[in-house]
């Protein structure tokens, strides 16, 4: 306390702040030393106490939503289809330059998916798509993988990264998917043996949400 202090406050008696100044010191200075021994402990034992912790905790994940993508190029004629149509009709080429057509499969189980190399929900629902049809492929399920407008050696780099057997359809001018109402990308169509739409999902598929869905059109 400076000599003006004293003037306003003259009953303190000398000495007094000093030790309150001091006491102030010394507690700032245990407060430090406790929270340097815990970011000590933290340093030393955290990620073992972290991991047992967080192995106790329920985890949530979210649906990722499905990324859009303008397929439309400017055309406002888009429909959606929705459960209970008709699936439509289409004619696409397979990455050997082969016409493939939905009609082809017809009185079978189908899964119509609308996915493209750049969309990482697609990258992370296909090994699922993948697993689909190998385990229900005695059942008659096809996967037709619509690829939105990309060139075919992306596709087939893509395809053979990820080891799918499924042979993807290349949807060049869009048409396919604006067809169907695919503007957001993954979107996977269910479709009956009698070619209804019997479930549309948007967004990246799990494998018990896949397996849900399953069990409306096989047979």
């Amino acid at each position: 306390m400076d000599e003006k202090e004293r003037e306003v406050m003259p009953g303190i008696p000398p000495g007094v702040e000093l030790q309150e100044s001091s006491n102030r010191r010394i507690l700032l200075a245990m407060g430090g030393f406790f929270l340097l021994g815990i970011a000590l402990a933290l340093l030393l034992f955290g990620g073992p106490l972290l991991d047992g912790f967080k192995a106790d905790m329920p985890v949530d994940l979210p649906q990722i939503p499905a990324a859009v993508e303008n397929l439309n190029d400017g055309n406002p004629a888009v429909n959606t289809l929705v459960a209970g149509d008709q699936a439509t009709e289409f004619v696409l080429s397979d990455l050997e330059g082969n016409d493939v057509s939905l009609s082809d499969f017809a009185g079978q189980p189908l899964m119509i998916n609308f996915w493209a190399t750049w969309c990482a929900p697609c990258r992370l629902e296909m090994p699922e798509l993948q697993k689909a049809q190998e385990t229900h492929q005695d059942q008659g399920l096809v996967v037709l993988a619509v690829n939105a407008q990309e060139d075919p050696q992306q596709v087939r780099e893509f395809i053979d990264e990820l080891g799918l057997t499924f042979t993807p359809l290349l949807d060049s001018d869009g048409a396919v998917g604006r067809a169907y109402g695919a503007l957001g990308l993954p979107s996977t169509y269910f479709v009956e043996p009698s070619g209804e739409v019997s479930a549309v999902h948007r967004g990246i598929l799990s494998k018990e949400q896949i397996e849900t869905y399953l069990t409306q059109i096989l047979p």
